[in-house]
């Protein structure tokens, strides 16, 4: 009798064939069942990844970029980010006979700001038209509208008379004060201007050609570019100053982001450059270092004589400074969260629980900032309160990994905490050290906001520039100083200041004079 093979499950027909029995009918059947029943568990996990990246998508797209979380189980109690004054309500119980009812109070609308005082005042006496000479003043009526007068280009000139000594001894002049750049039209007020509106305002330079054309003088924009350009090789010595000062530092936070820049070797396409950030926390520091790539050969450079604690997101290239003995690297809560709260839409029993500790941690370091507590005080609170919240989600992670399909939105964040855990918990250790890597974020989104307005950087030099700028007004950002004030007086002083005296331009120690 002649064998029947069948070569795979695939060639199973939905009813076995006759000459079979029933027995070998019935064992085909199950193991086509159990095939189909598993081909169907993968296409849901498929389904459920599709849905995922969708939802991902529309919410990058369309929705709100907030983290905000307010768990399910109880609407009125507040996130840690906190409502704004403008969407809080008063909440009031009132006794009533049989029952309690519960009214919400809208808050009474704010008074009117009073215009500060140091603004300069041109002041209006309108008299009343039947006004009397015998008419007695008793007081005033004073109001105020805040006006604006447009800025405005002037020439500085300056007249250095000739004088011709007795007796043919000589002719005097006296010397023309130092230009911040030899030989330019531009004075330090304008050419700090210029690099002002397009790295804080993020106006981009054709804009403001079309600018100081309404104000009376027509550039170009190669002129505004050269100015922006000398700008930078005048204080590039102080930008040196300022890289020593951050790397000498035993705490960086670090990040990265794109910068698109047009490139000769890729014609009708930008390169993809990258602006690395490490921001100096305790010194309030701020440096932008401009590399042609994400690889690690960038950072690498920059930090091999760095000491102390970095703290970075879970890019795997920061990894390789784990491994050095002088780095420590502390891990960043809030990219563990954001896990988590992408995964609140396919299981949100489990994503919330997660989260809420992680608002528990969050509160936490919130009463330390606004108790001002001492260094020894922080790191007690956190030992005492936070390291047992960490501990009691590390436990609940390794069991429930185990539970949780590998690449599903839950698996994906358990597994990425799991990964990186000691470093989550490394910030417990130290008082200087801060839950999450947020600061070093903040100040990534002004070259963010720039690159959305001015797209690209013209040369991989030109990108460079810009980070040397992009970390000075950053830097006086953090220290609340006018970036205008602080250029322009820098530009004045720069070529007669020493080099072993330049620290005292940077903006942590300038003083205005």
């Amino acid at each position: 009798m002649k064998e029947t093979r069948i070569s795979s499950p695939e060639t199973i027909s939905a009813e076995a064939p006759d000459f079979l029995s029933p027995q070998k009918k019935y064992a085909l059947l199950e193991e086509k069942y159990f095939l189909l029943e598993k081909e169907n568990e993968q296409l849901k996990i498929k389904y459920a990844q599709l849905e995922f990246q969708l939802q991902k998508l529309q919410r990058l797209i369309f929705a709100s970029k907030s983290e905000r979380f307010i768990p399910s189980q109880n609407p009125m109690q507040l996130s840690l980010l906190e409502i704004p004054a403008s969407e809080e309500v008063e909440v009031q119980k009132k006794e009533i006979a049989a029952h309690t009812r519960t009214s919400i109070t809208e808050p009474t609308p704010p008074s009117r700001q009073l215009l500060p005082a140091h603004l300069l005042r041109e002041i209006t006496v309108i008299e009343p038209a039947e006004k009397q000479d015998d008419w007695k003043e008793i007081g005033r009526e004073i109001s105020e509208q805040l006006e604006y007068k447009a800025a405005q280009l002037f020439v500085k000139q300056t007249i250095r008379p000739r004088y011709a000594k007795p007796g043919q001894a000589g002719i005097v002049v006296a010397e023309l004060p130092v230009a911040a750049i030899e030989k330019c039209i531009a004075g330090p007020s304008l050419l700090a201007q210029v690099v002002i509106e397009k790295y804080v305002d993020h106006l981009p330079i054709y804009r403001q050609v079309e600018r100081y054309k309404r104000l009376g003088y027509q550039m170009n924009d190669s002129t505004l570019g050269g100015w922006i350009r000398q700008t930078t090789e005048l204080i590039s010595p102080l930008h040196d100053v300022l890289k020593k000062k951050v790397l000498q530092s035993n705490y960086l936070q670090a990040d990265e982001t794109p910068h698109p820049v047009l490139d000769r070797e890729k014609k009708g396409a930008t390169h993809r450059g990258y602006f690395w950030v490490y921001h100096a926390v305790n010194e309030k520091l701020i440096l932008y270092d401009y590399r042609k790539t994400r690889s690690r050969e960038g950072p690498a450079e920059l930090l091999q004589d760095f000491h102390g604690h970095l703290q970075t997101d879970g890019y795997a290239v920061y990894d390789h400074f784990g491994e050095k003995e002088n780095i420590t690297l502390v891990g960043c809560m809030a990219h563990a969260r954001r896990y988590f709260e992408e995964a609140l839409q396919s299981d949100r029993i489990r994503a919330e629980f997660v989260l809420q500790k992680i608002q528990e941690l969050y509160q936490v370091e919130k009463l330390l900032r606004e108790e001002e507590k001492t260094a020894e005080e922080i790191l007690h609170t956190r030992q005492e309160k936070s390291l047992p919240i960490l501990h009691q989600l590390e436990v609940w992670m390794k069991e429930n990994i185990l539970k949780s399909t590998p690449k599903s939105p839950i698996g994906q964040a358990i597994a990425y905490a799991l990964s990186r855990w000691k470093k989550l918990e490394c910030y417990t250790t130290d008082a200087r050290l801060r839950i999450d890597n947020n600061l070093v974020e903040n100040h990534i989104r002004p070259s963010v906001v720039g690159r959305k307005n001015y797209l690209f950087a013209g040369s991989h030099e030109g990108a460079a520039r810009s980070a040397m700028l992009y970390s000075f007004m950053l830097t006086c950002k953090v220290h609340n100083i006018n970036p205008h004030h602080w250029l322009s007086d820098v530009l004045q002083k720069i070529n007669d200041t020493k080099y072993s005296k330049l620290e005292t331009l940077l903006p942590d120690k300038w003083k205005q004079t």
